[in-house]
């Protein structure tokens, strides 16, 4: 084994007990699959052999790919969808296409208690290598005390989805990959209901079925929201390029984007649903989506002195006239609720249906808001806020605010193809 697979390559399949190395045989045998294959075979299970050998071959020689980092995400795409998204890649696999990133495909539906891959068909995958992932396999998912939530550590991959369309996405698990190696994916990291559909006799069945939510894309959308993707992730980058600059504008503005799209994140995995968002957190959602605001309309020169003023006339100056009364509205409300909120006072009585549309509409702004900024906000040492003031104050803004915002949506569309 020593000549097939040397240490120097092979790692993972060997340990140091006093000075020497020497295989790891709960790899070699259990992460391998083999163990399971040998019990199976012993059953009496029909397992083909010859691909259990060479699976096992694989294992053991074949050279590490390196560790990826992978997010499950709610929705639904076509089958074949592959979108790049930075360094990031959305995709859908098929079912025999995700039983060969486990290392023994031939075990699949024999092991008690595994994952339905069939659950998966259609399911958006966001994945991208991780060259700092440790060999520590033992698996952290949402609550890991190493590092922030996955939405916020990912947000550079999420943010252009969730600007592409208005429909919730979120992310239903985060683990591990080793192609050919190692799927730390498992049956209770997919979230699932029960669905009754007619049977070949026309009987109802019940059914196991991913729950998908809104998140749903025909073939037809891939293209544009390739190019959508493309665009939106390339002035991310550059914002984000002045995190390392000399400059204090450009340092300040890529920590702002980076805080906007953390608490946007934060609240779209807060929201299930438009209309089943918990009473209790309404108000910490408004919460959020303030701080997303403020993050990215307010200037390092303002004074505290009419800083909620301020947000709602930039706000508005990012959209045509016919929604600026309703934006400035919306901005003012949110901002008055998150005050009464944040100094412990007494909110307005109001039905919870209301409540529950005037978060969505609060969201939808906001979305809005984090995509025309990326689209007009400058990358050098220039600053955004005394463009939209002047734009407020002058009361027409054609030149620049929407001439660029139009040039943007002539080349590439959202989803929902908002051009004014």
């Amino acid at each position: 084994m020593a000549m097939a697979a040397p240490v120097s390559g092979h790692r993972d399949l060997y340990g140091k007990l006093t000075g020497d190395w020497l295989p790891r045989w709960s790899v070699i045998l259990g992460a391998s699959g083999l163990g399971d294959a040998t019990r199976l075979i012993a059953r009496g299970a029909t397992v083909s052999v010859e691909e259990v050998a060479d699976s096992f071959v694989a294992f053991c020689t074949a050279p590490a790919l390196g560790a990826e980092d992978w997010l499950l995400l709610t929705g639904d795409l076509p089958e074949g969808a592959r979108v790049p998204v930075g360094h990031y890649t959305l995709q859908t696999f098929t079912t025999d296409e995700l039983k060969q990133l486990g290392p023994m495909p031939a075990l699949y539906g024999l092991q008690l208690g595994g994952l339905d891959l069939d659950l998966l068909i259609g399911a958006p995958f966001v994945h991208a290598p991780n060259p700092d992932r440790t060999p520590d396999r033992r698996g952290t998912h949402w609550f890991e005390t190493a590092g922030p939530r996955p939405e916020a550590r990912h947000w550079r991959a999420l943010l252009p989805l969730i600007l592409w369309s208005e429909d919730l996405l979120h992310v239903d698990a985060v683990f591990r990959v080793e192609r050919g190696r190692y799927f730390e994916l498992n049956r209770n990291d997919v979230p699932t209901t029960i669905e009754t559909i007619a049977s070949r006799h026309g009987t109802p069945v019940e059914i196991e079925a991913r729950k998908t939510g809104s998140f749903h894309h025909a073939p037809a959308d891939l293209p544009r929201m390739q190019a959508f993707c493309s665009a939106v992730t390339a002035r991310i980058d550059a914002v984000m390029a002045g995190a390392t600059s000399g400059r204090t504008l450009p340092r300040k503005r890529a920590r702002r984007l980076e805080r906007a799209a953390r608490h946007l994140l934060q609240a779209y995995q807060r929201t299930p649903s438009d209309n089943e968002v918990w009473e209790q957190e309404i108000d910490e959602l408004h919460l959020d989506y303030v701080i997303a605001l403020e993050a990215l309309i307010a200037s390092p020169n303002d004074k505290h002195d009419g800083i909620s003023k301020k947000m709602q006339t930039r706000t508005a100056a990012l959209f045509p006239p016919a929604l600026r009364e309703l934006v400035t509205k919306a901005v003012r409300d949110a901002y008055n609720a998150r005050s009464l909120y944040v100094h412990g006072d007494l909110l307005k009585e109001q039905e919870e249906s209301k409540r529950q549309t005037q978060l969505r509409e609060l969201r939808l702004i906001v979305r809005q808001v984090v995509l025309r900024w990326l689209i007009l906000t400058p990358h050098d040492t220039e600053d955004l806020a005394p463009r939209l003031d002047a734009a407020a104050d002058c009361g027409s803004c054609e030149q620049a605010i929407d001439e660029p915002l139009r040039a943007f949506f002539q080349e590439t569309t959202t989803r929902d193809d908002i051009r004014s």
